[in-house]
């Protein structure tokens, strides 16, 4: 009868899912399960141990204090504070330009600060300022923010762009020795900067440190674990804007001059150099 091969069609399906007579679901009893269970924890078990094992072998090989691999950032690159690379400046705004670029450069000099730059050491200038291996923790030279004179944003807490002079800061990223170009046989003096505008604009540049320098005593940078209270030396560049050009884009290109530095680099634009945009206005 029909009828009664769907009631028989239906049993079967139920009993398929879970069997009330054999205790069984999907077709198997509570021990096949634990077992198959038992077996999946002990196998993930182990995989998760061997995975641990290997980590813990693999990072007795490291050291805490050196990178292992240091050849993928053989040569710094170059950045600038703030961080932007299109700085438009309405001194009629004072809200805006002081959101945007003020208040991010003097929450980036605190670290500058004279109070907190007299904790570390007072170095040599135009020597490198080696430091033994068997110490961990090394020493830091002090650079302190009052370097940056008038860009300092100590004299002039707007950093220049109240009068719309804006003040940029520029600074190499931390690269553990060796770099061929902080080697002692390869640099006579210093790390020096050039730039120069790519518009069709004379605004004189003013560089802080006077020479637009970073000195040899900054280097070698040993790492951020040892060297814990390093900073990065900076060169600020003030722009010298005129009302005259006053609504004129600027645009200015920064490289860091060194021995085997590169900064012609076409696939990376941000290494040894750094171009930004500057537009002021009222």
């Amino acid at each position: 009868m029909p009828g009664t091969v769907d009631k028989e069609n239906v049993s079967n399906w139920k009993d398929s899912i879970y069997n009330p007579r054999t205790g069984e679901l999907l077709g198997r009893t509570a021990s096949s399960w634990g077992l198959i269970l038992l077996f999946y924890l002990i196998f993930y078990c182990f995989l998760a141990g061997m995975f641990a094992l290997t980590m813990w072998v693999m990072l007795l090989t490291l050291d805490e204090y050196t990178p292992k691999y240091r050849d993928r950032v053989p040569h710094p690159g170059l950045v600038i504070r703030p961080n932007s690379v299109d700085i438009w400046v309405n001194i009629s705004d004072p809200e805006k330009y002081k959101t945007a670029y003020v208040k991010p450069l003097e929450s980036f000099l605190e670290s500058y600060n004279d109070t907190e730059q007299e904790k570390n050491k007072l170095c040599f200038s135009g020597e490198y300022f080696e430091q033994e291996d068997n110490k961990m923790e090394k020493e830091a030279c002090q650079f302190k923010r009052s370097l940056l004179s008038s860009c300092s944003g100590l004299s002039d807490t707007t950093f220049g762009y109240g009068e719309g002079q804006p003040c940029v800061l520029l600074k190499m990223n931390r690269v553990t020795p060796p770099f061929a170009g902080l080697e002692p046989s390869a640099l006579s003096a210093s790390i020096s900067f050039n730039s120069k505008l790519l518009s069709n604009v004379f605004t004189p540049l003013l560089y802080f440190p006077t020479e637009g320098r970073f000195d040899k005593m900054y280097f070698p940078y040993y790492g951020k674990k040892a060297h814990g209270n390093y900073v990065q030396p900076l060169v600020a560049v003030k722009l010298l804007v005129s009302p005259e050009d006053y609504g004129t884009e600027m645009t200015i290109e920064c490289r860091v001059d060194g021995s085997d530095i590169r900064n012609n680099d076409d696939r990376d634009k941000f290494l040894g150099r750094v171009t930004f945009r500057v537009k002021v206005f009222k």
